[in-house]
């Protein structure tokens, strides 16, 4: 069973700068709750009950934001907000969340290997803390468990993409096993529309075993002179079997304006508190932008 998840969080967040001088990009609001919130309420839906945080500079917020507020409570309590003390109350409490500092940006990898003694020899699930999979009925993350407890192997989930934008993406090489799972024989990183073996990509949620350790290790720095997952990944399926997932559900693209904007009237529709005057709201925009 896997019990244990690690989400890296220590990017800049350069592509919403000015918004992320001071704030870190994962604590950017979806409608009312920051997107790390998400990412943490995933991982607990799916079994995970530890997960450990890897974070760098001007990221403190996330931190607090994950601790108990005396002081809010305090004052929610006097107000007689009793729902909303409940809603601040639940996210201290979802899971045992530690945190560890990368020293310095040297890419997705580096910041897995921080990791190591945390997983302790344990499989172990990557989310990415600024990504949000919404996997319907079941997390997406609990798709790549079951996958992983089916195979003892790891899974990494896919999304297929347009052809013209694999050269954005890591994709997989590989053949069908089951219904949307392939075995993998190779992993590549951002290929040519040409070059490309397929058109399922790599979406931002990862079931690994500690070997993965051996091979970060082993591989040097690849692009921006950054220590990439994938490298380690097209070493590692050489030795050992892994796969794919392509998972039920869907991929928000929060990493630009348009898409985060899109996201968030998305999560506004599901909301039960406000998506009936977000429909009217709509309509009447569209009409007034129409005339």
């Amino acid at each position: 069973m896997i019990k244990k998840a690690v989400i890296p969080a220590a990017g800049y967040g350069t592509r919403f700068l000015p918004a992320t001088k001071s704030q870190p990009k994962e604590m950017i609001p979806i409608v009312d709750t920051p997107v790390i919130q998400y990412v943490v309420e995933e991982a607990v839906e799916s079994g995970i009950t530890d997960i450990l945080m890897i974070i760098g500079k001007g990221k403190r917020a996330i931190e607090e934001h994950f601790d108990r507020n005396a002081i809010l409570e305090e004052t929610l309590t006097e107000k007689e907000n009793h729902e909303m003390l409940e809603k601040i109350k639940k996210i201290s409490r979802m899971a045992n969340i530690h945190f560890i500092w990368q020293k310095e940006m040297h890419g997705l990898g580096d910041a897995i290997k921080y990791a190591r003694y945390h997983v302790n020899n344990e499989p172990f699930a990557i989310l990415l803390g600024d990504t949000l999979v919404d996997g319907g009925d079941v997390p997406v993350t609990k798709q790549l468990i079951d996958v992983y407890d089916r195979y003892h192997a790891p899974v990494v989930a896919l999304e297929e993409v347009k052809p013209e934008l694999v050269s954005r993406y890591g994709v997989i090489d590989g053949s069908p096993v089951a219904e949307n799972i392939l075995k993998a024989s190779n992993w590549v990183e951002k290929p040519s529309v040409n070059e490309a073996p397929s058109n399922l990509a790599v979406a931002s949620r990862y079931i690994f075993t500690p070997e993965i350790f051996t091979y970060l290790d082993k591989i040097g720095t690849g692009i921006n002179n950054e220590i990439q997952l994938t490298d380690a990944m097209k070493e590692m399926v050489k030795e050992h079997p892994m796969y794919g997932l392509k998972f039920t559900g869907k991929r928000y693209d929060i990493g630009n304006k348009l898409g985060f904007l899109k996201t968030n009237l998305i999560y506004a529709l599901k909301d039960p508190e406000i998506n009936e005057s977000v429909k009217e709201w709509l309509k009447d925009f569209v009409n007034e932008i129409n005339n």
